[in-house]
């Protein structure tokens, strides 16, 4: 799919280079590591990441370092991409796609602001061991400094003050250490930003009100874990995972222009691949958070976001969004339409 994002983005920008590289699974198959130095030296050199996805069923149960994902990891650590943006908007012509009733979602535009390099992803002990009495045992670690959900606050609550002016911060402290300082903080920074209503939700009752009264979120803050699971249920409120784009955010490049690494949040799909039917729109759409973040091109952005909602007015449909009274287009079929709107 990011071949069908490299050319609607090519389209709207003629100027912009877009230079391809192996990593993930396409490296490993290739006996390098899953984020090979020419890949990453590629990165250092560029302006951002349009990122396609990782995960093959065939490394599953390998160590972290032999897998796909690894070359995520690596990539988030290494450019401190701390920032995940995660906009979840319900597209004009695909009201009836959701499986919640039309009238539940009338409004929905929310935005998830997820942390994304800390938390039980990235602390340690991360391990699979044997107990001194033989047993097998795991270990992860849910770990969080202050500064860490300081800056990725500042994120939500400038983003809202843009938006409709509330965030909502997404924690388990009832039970979680690493949560009631989450909450401690966020409460901390909010006099910061008179303007921008907060309001507290355990993430149990979050994941219940994002199907109860998902238009009266605007912005979603979590940690990792927590917006790793409720963004993925967000997205099908729009009626596929195959919709929402994401842009990862860091410290590196100049305001207005940083660089980020963009790409679907639905990962991999071996059961379907090489059939030309997935939904190419959440790669499309993180073309376009690529120009809006990291080239500061807000009318580019917006061409390429009204060109795909235009699309499905028109009643284009791919196979995860068509009904049975509806003819699928394949992924290629797909772009053409959004390259002929425009």
């Amino acid at each position: 799919m990011t071949g069908a994002a490299v050319r609607v983005l090519q389209k709207v920008r003629p100027d912009v280079e877009c230079v391809q590289a192996d990593v993930g699974g396409a490296a490993l198959r290739a006996s390098k590591p899953a984020l090979p130095e020419e890949t990453r030296a590629l990165c250092d050199r560029s302006d951002a990441i349009l990122f396609g996805s990782v995960g093959l069923p065939e490394y599953d149960g390998k160590p972290l370092v032999e897998r796909p994902e690894y070359a995520l990891f690596l990539l988030r650590r290494d450019y401190e991409l701390y920032a995940n943006l995660r906009p979840v908007r319900l597209l004009r012509g695909l009201e009836s796609a959701s499986s919640l009733k039309p009238e539940l979602l009338e409004g929905l535009d929310l935005i998830v602001v997820r942390e994304l390099t800390g938390g039980i992803y990235f602390g340690t002990p991360k391990e699979q061991r044997i107990a001194s009495d033989g047993i097998e045992e795991a270990v992860d670690t849910m770990f969080y400094r202050a500064p860490e959900i300081e800056r990725i606050a500042r994120v939500a609550f400038e983003l809202a003050g843009n938006r409709r002016n509330l965030v909502t911060s997404v924690d388990k402290q009832n039970i979680l250490e690493t949560s009631r300082l989450w909450r401690r903080v966020v409460d901390r920074i909010a006099p910061e930003y008179p303007g921008v209503r907060v309001a507290h939700l355990l993430v149990d009752n979050a994941a219940m009100q994002l199907v109860r009264r998902p238009a009266e979120f605007d912005v979603l803050l979590t940690e990792n874990m927590f917006g790793d699971i409720l963004s993925d249920e967000a997205a099908m409120l729009t009626g596929s995972i195959g919709n929402l784009p994401s842009a990862s955010l860091g410290t590196k490049g100049e305001p207005g222009k940083q660089f980020g690494l963009y790409e679907p949040i639905s990962g991999t799909a071996p059961d379907i691949a090489g059939r030309g039917i997935a939904n190419p729109t959440a790669a499309i759409l993180s073309a376009a958070m690529l120009l809006r973040h990291s080239f500061a091109d807000e009318t580019g952005a917006t061409k390429i976001e009204n060109a795909v909602e235009r699309t499905f007015a028109d009643g284009a449909r791919t196979a995860d969004l068509a009904t049975a009274n509806e003819k699928a287009l394949s992924s290629a079929e797909f772009t053409e339409r959004v390259l002929a709107n425009l």
